[in-house]
């Protein structure tokens, strides 16, 4: 099983995540448009996770909040992750979008506070497994600077580009290669 995790404002119907369907066709791939509040995208997130662990291998791919979703259920579950341009400082990087904030799917708005800072600052990861880990980082990204990651990750995999934006532009062009990372060490 393999569940796309999206951005803030994001949904379960973006580009990436469509891409990840059709890539992986033959397998589970599960894109939820989750809550706004982080405590109840990571709870829908971990019931997710729990359930398909007692039947098969699960892998996340995570852009960019959904990156720092990604990375903490990665080493809460010892499983595989993709961190697609990760706010891997998401508490800090959102603390400046306090009030009303914008879905992209479908336009409606929705209330970020400080409430929600402290539900992402309690998800911060302090040692990470790195090696299940696949940092995909462009260094156009005009959101969050590719170095952050680079240096809270060093010794995650890594996917290094020039240009770009933070949407990670040509991501289908890695789907090959993102399947060959969550077969490694599987037989």
């Amino acid at each position: 099983m393999i569940i796309f995790i999206h951005g803030f404002g994001s949904s379960g119907f973006s580009f990436k995540a469509d891409r990840t369907r059709e890539y992986f066709e033959k397998e589970s791939v599960l894109a939820p448009s989750l809550s706004y509040v982080p405590i109840l995208a990571i709870k829908t997130l971990e019931e997710i996770i729990e359930y398909g662990l007692k039947r098969e291998r699960v892998s996340l791919i995570g852009s960019s909040l959904g990156g720092y979703y990604a990375h903490y259920l990665s080493n809460k579950y010892n499983i595989k992750a993709v961190l697609v341009n990760p706010a891997l400082n998401a508490d800090i990087r959102l603390s400046q979008e306090s009030g009303m904030a914008t879905n992209y799917y479908d336009l409606t708005k929705f209330e970020w506070s400080s409430s929600h800072i402290e539900q992402l600052k309690a998800l911060k990861i302090e040692n990470s497994n790195e090696k299940n880990l696949m940092l995909m980082l462009q260094k156009g990204d005009e959101v969050i600077d590719y170095k952050e990651a680079l240096e809270m990750l060093p010794n995650a995999k890594l996917i290094l580009e020039e240009g770009g934006d933070h949407s990670f532009l040509g991501f289908a062009e890695h789907l090959e290669e993102i399947e060959d990372f969550f077969k490694e060490g599987f037989i």
